[in-house]
């Protein structure tokens, strides 16, 4: 019957009538309609480079995290009827049905302090507190409607990451490794970088492989110094006598392989051979004073002292190296007004770690020609909302109905708007996008439909975006 055309099977099917037979070739042809994508894999070369069945507008992707969630209300969306209210309580008919982690009911609308400008052609609202960010306004596609389904951080950011709020599931770079492998063969092909006061909520799971393969989850790298600990030979010890001990380790876990077929010993044979090449390419990854002067400056860092910036400089060199999905983590964005998160002095130092970099790495990328193929994300788990928290400080609670995001390079729109919110910012009016729809757009970028992308798991076919999400065609280039 598989070998039918598509011609016959429909003329079987009207001839079948309404009998078991035509029930029968009516589900051969939605599991023609709907097949999945299953990549072809050498267990011993995981990450080979893989065409993806599509054309592909980006090779490669940044995702800029901003762990805890900035408050779009004073950096990007100006709400001149939110400061006219100030200090009243909100209308009821905007807070029915609303989920909120923190507020107790009792609190009142939250107009933002800062002075907003509009920049560029595509007239975006940026706040006094993001100046870089002026400068980039014209590259990237602003998502102003931004929706999730979880209020809480460490499910939330799994949710962004994984397309499920609890662990256990395959992160977005991992879907991309598996799919596509990468390009760098002595450098990991997912890899994260961390800055901030501390690491995310909800930890290595964010960059876990979940069921697929553990050879395609992300390598945390460290900000300074050796990027792994203990990558670096032990004294006394030299190369050849180094590459002795790999093969024999290799020999032994390959006849344990042998004999019981477990696929992880193949990936712990790949993961000491991969840090056997690292010991030569990761020192000159991390050895940035090869950059210049010019580059420190536009990027606002100082060689040597671990930061968001210099993350930022490590991931264009990882992109240039071919490594396929980099992602920097940097808290503390929770501004929920108690010691270390007010919106005023803390949110001021955040909002300076990250603006300068963020738009350094846009023209960077650029400047170099990697940005049409290079995707690069920006953003948090969730938002913020409209009324404010009341602790030491006022700050703002989780929002989950309404937040922005931006997106730049690999296939998107230049100086594009997508999306707006009512006059408080409680919801979205127009252009909403979902995190399953987010992530979609970022698999189809890279050469994937996402409903086609699947790993078989415990007798179910997953896909990152579950049986939700739809691609959002208006801010592809």
């Amino acid at each position: 019957m598989n070998l039918l055309k598509d011609t016959t099977r429909r003329h079987l099917f009207q001839q079948c009538g309404v009998g078991l037979g035509s029930i029968a070739l009516n589900k051969i042809l939605q599991q023609d309609a709907y097949a999945g994508f299953t990549p072809k894999i050498d267990p011993a070369n995981p990450m080979d480079l893989r065409l993806p069945p599509q054309a592909a507008k980006a090779k490669n992707v940044i995702f800029l995290f901003m762990a805890g969630a900035p408050s779009q209300l004073d950096l990007f969306s100006d709400k001149p009827k939110l400061r006219e209210f100030h200090g009243k309580t909100p209308p009821k008919s905007l807070m029915e049905g609303k989920r909120f982690a923190f507020l107790k009911g009792n609190e009142t609308l939250l107009g933002s302090e800062r002075k907003f400008g509009r920049y560029g052609q595509c007239g975006m609202t940026i706040s006094e507190l993001f100046p870089h960010h002026q400068k980039i306004v014209d590259e990237v596609t602003w998502l102003q409607g931004m929706t999730t389904d979880v209020f809480n951080h460490g499910p939330a950011k799994l949710f962004m990451n994984t397309g499920f709020p609890a662990p256990g599931r395959p992160s977005l770079g991992s879907w991309a490794t598996y799919g596509l492998g990468s390009a760098s063969r002595d450098l990991p092909g997912f890899v994260v970088l961390q800055s901030g006061p501390r690491g995310p909520r909800a930890g290595s799971t964010l960059w876990n492989s979940g069921f697929l393969p553990t050879s395609f989850q992300g390598v945390p790298f460290r900000g300074k110094g050796d990027p792994i600990l203990y990558l670096r030979s032990p004294k006394g010890i030299k190369r050849e006598q180094e590459r002795n001990f790999y093969n024999t380790v290799s020999e032994l876990n390959q006849a344990r392989l042998d004999e019981t077929a477990d696929p992880e010993i193949m990936t712990r044979i790949n993961s000491y051979e991969m840090a056997y090449r690292m010991q030569s390419s990761a020192p000159e990854l991390m050895d940035l004073s090869q950059e210049s002067a010019r580059t420190f400056e536009n990027y606002g860092c100082k060689p040597g002292e671990p930061s968001f910036a210099n993350n930022c400089i490590l991931a264009r060199r990882l992109v240039e190296r071919g490594t396929r999905f980099v992602q920097l983590y940097h808290t503390n964005w929770d501004s929920h007004g108690g010691p270390g998160e007010n919106l005023n002095s803390d949110f001021e130092k955040v909002c300076r770690d990250v603006d300068q970099a963020s738009a350094a790495l846009i023209l960077d990328l650029k400047e170099r020609g990697l940005l049409d193929d290079t995707l690069v994300i920006w953003g948090g788990e969730f938002g913020r909302t409209p009324m404010g928290e009341v602790r030491k400080t006022v700050g703002r609670d989780h929002h989950i109905d309404a937040f922005t995001m931006w997106m730049a390079g690999g296939g998107i729109k230049k100086g594009y708007i997508h999306g707006s919110t009512d006059e408080l910012g409680f919801g979205v009016t127009e252009g909403k996008v979902h995190v399953h729809d987010l992530h979609a757009t970022i698999l189809h970028l890279l050469g994937f439909d996402h409903e086609k992308l699947t790993y078989r798991f415990q007798g179910r076919d997953f896909r990152l975006t579950d049986v939700h999400g739809h691609v959002v065609k208006d801010i592809l280039a």
